[in-house]
């Protein structure tokens, strides 16, 4: 009986170990049925955009070269989905030009993008858009599964291109699931968070709330397609987008596929010629070589009617414009613009087309918007066939910066044909090698794409932009004396509104103050009270007439106190005094406290002044501050004399 018991005890054993074993095998060949495939990193190509990609975040390998400015993209730090995943990678530093693996996630769509040059990428400005990403390194998250394929917008996707079958990259979006859940599809107007009617922006892809879910709003397909699709009768047809019960025209769509028209960059806020070589001895190899170059630059600077305006002429013999500053208002127009221009032949008459840009194309009426830089880009094959140096020198007067990319210089042997020796250098208004790009030949011109545009661009250091008639804070000390009588204030008055009209009036370039004195003075208006012309002009037309006796010295002891104390740091302070007699008291030492604070005097005398009083007055050298007229009808005369010795004391400067 014992024995047959310990037989059965053993029986029950040697079974329960048969099954732990089996069991064992069997759940290590489950184990591997289950075991997860390797994840697999999809590659996409440069010109790829995010809103193309339906996932809210996934991985990807970008390849080599997405630094090229064909590559658009908008935005920084945070991207526009219309903007290319890989470009946008490389402008914000996360990958260089030699490609990688980033880590993409959409975010809502921003009610502006700012555009930037990063990482030798430009990025564009946008007003607004739908949809947004921000790009990582390519490291997977912890708890995060991303896709190994991913899901595109439309069935023009990069697998559709590589032979897969078109209805892969027309499904629904799937989720991962939680465990123990089973993934259900979101339909695709449902993952991308948006009608298809237009304006509306996109929000995020969200996974269905409950297994079972259902929507009904379809994405559009290709004829033919949809129906087999998604199940429904066939009542999609070209040119209609199914919505609801009705149909939505196709033009009502037409904004969201468009790429989207930038407002410009404001960082960039310039008014911009280039001057092009379109002479003989250029050739037409090489001609094609500067369009390419003004297409270039015209991409990267991001032209808008916020940002950068681009005009140009081109100069053979005699120069002509192509097209002015508000003719294109961004950059694809500009660039089918310059695609359309032919070379015009003749000579290379560079000094000529300086002075054609100077009084023509820098007018209100071809674009100048008066509030931005002007600055002329010179492009010259070899040398210059006329003079330079005096139309770049009137040019910078008139407030143009002045650039200079020369090509393939003269050699030794050829020195002698050049009029003007180191003509750049001398056409500039700074010699520090900021204006000027020497190109060794044009195959390199290329390189200086992004030097220029970020010399351009780079409005604190334009310092031809500030010029005689916009930097200078300037105060009218006005006699208002008895001896000067109604009529002939009123004259006085016209002269200073003359003056005035001169000079470019804002908050930001030159201001306008007036003080009337007689024994006593009055402060008729400061610097900081009236910041158009129109406001400064109705300001001197309503001075008042005062009446009195003639006290210079006090007058100008007032103007330092009440006016240029007032004055700003960066700005040339300016005194034009204006009296019809001698004064009653001393001149002498409120003259040299005046030249000693830096104020610059002019002194304009009429009929009864006293010449030696109008020189101790007036700044060093008197023949260049003082002036005098017998009569105060004669006053109009003085106004151009007074704002040419302006403008040459203020070039005379040290230009380094």
């Amino acid at each position: 009986m014992g024995i047959a018991v310990l037989t059965m005890k053993a029986s029950v054993i040697e079974m329960f170990l048969v099954l732990l074993v089996t069991g064992i095998h069997s759940n290590k060949e489950m184990t591997k049925k289950i075991k997860r495939p390797k994840f697999t990193v999809p590659q996409i190509n440069c010109d790829v955009r995010a809103g193309k990609i339906i996932n809210p975040e996934f991985i990807v390998k970008c390849p080599a070269g997405c630094q090229d400015p064909r590559y658009h993209v908008y935005g920084t730090d945070v991207y526009a989905s219309y903007s290319s995943v890989c470009g946008a990678a490389v402008h914000s530093g996360v990958l260089d030009n030699s490609g990688g693996k980033i880590l993409v996630r959409k975010v809502a769509g921003q009610s502006g993008y700012k555009g930037s040059y990063s990482n030798g990428v430009q990025s564009l400005s946008l007003p607004r858009w739908r949809e947004s990403f921000v790009v990582s390194e390519g490291k997977p998250q912890k708890g995060v599964t991303y896709p190994s394929s991913l899901t595109y917008s439309s069935s023009k996707s990069p697998a559709a291109k590589a032979g897969k079958c078109p209805r892969e990259t027309t499904k629904a979006y799937q989720s991962p699931s939680a465990p123990g859940t089973t993934a259900q599809p979101v339909p695709l107007m449902q993952a991308l968070g948006t009608t298809a009617v237009e304006g509306t922006h996109t929000t995020l892809p969200k996974p269905p709330p409950s297994a079972g879910s259902t929507t009904s709003s379809l994405r559009p397909q290709p004829a033919g397609q949809r129906s087999q699709e998604l199940g429904e009768p066939e009542l999609w047809k070209p040119g209609s987008v199914l919505l609801d019960a009705g149909f939505v025209p196709k033009k009502e769509l037409s904004t969201q596929s468009l790429e989207p028209v930038s407002q410009g960059d404001p960082s960039c806020k310039v008014d911009l010629s280039f001057l092009i070589d379109g002479s003989a001895s250029i050739g037409k190899r090489r001609f094609r070589i500067q369009k390419q170059f003004l297409a270039d630059v015209a991409q990267a600077l991001d032209i808008g009617p916020a940002g950068p305006l681009m005009g140009i002429v081109q100069y053979g013999d005699n120069p002509v414009t192509q097209f002015n500053l508000k003719t294109h208002m961004n950059s694809r127009d500009v660039k089918t613009a310059i695609e359309k221009i032919t070379q015009r032949g003749g000579l290379s008459n560079v000094g000529r087309a300086i002075s054609f840009v100077t009084q023509n194309f820098f007018s209100k009426s071809n674009g100048n918007r008066g509030s931005a830089p002007n600055v002329a880009v010179v492009m010259v094959d070899g040398w210059p066939t006329d003079k330079v140096e005096e139309a770049s020198r009137f040019a910078r007067e008139s407030g143009i910066n002045i650039f200079f990319i020369t090509m393939e210089g003269a050699s030794e042997n050829e020195k002698q044909y050049v009029l003007e020796p180191n003509f750049a250098n001398k056409a500039v208004c700074r010699t520090n090698g900021f204006y000027s790009l020497s190109v060794q030949n044009w195959f390199s011109l290329h390189k200086t794409v992004q030097p220029l545009v970020k010399r351009v661009c780079d409005t604190d250091r334009l310092a031809c932009s500030k010029t005689c008639l916009n930097s200078a804070d300037i105060g009218f000390i006005i006699d208002g004396s008895s001896s000067v009588g109604t009529g002939n204030f009123r004259t006085v008055l016209q002269f200073v509104a003359n003056l005035s009209k001169e000079f470019e009036i804002s908050d930001t370039d030159t201001r306008i103050g007036a003080v009337q004195y007689t024994y006593e003075q009055r402060l008729e208006f400061g610097f900081d009270v009236y910041s158009t012309k129109p406001d400064v002009l109705n300001a001197i037309k309503r001075v008042g007439y005062w009446s009195g006796g003639t006290s210079t010295g006090a007058a100008i002891n007032y103007a330092l106190e009440q006016l240029f104390k007032k004055s700003k740091p960066n700005k040339r302070k300016l005194m034009i005094l204006i009296t019809d007699g001698r004064s009653y008291d001393d001149v002498r030492i409120p003259a040299m406290v005046a030249h000693h604070e830096g104020v610059i005097t002019y002194a304009i005398g009429v009929a009864w002044a006293a010449q030696d009083e109008l020189e101790v007055i007036a700044t060093h050298p008197a023949r260049d501050h003082a002036f005098f007229v017998d009569e105060f009808d004669h006053l109009y005369k003085v106004v151009p004399k007074v704002i040419q010795n302006i403008c040459t004391e203020f070039n005379s400067q040290p230009r380094n």
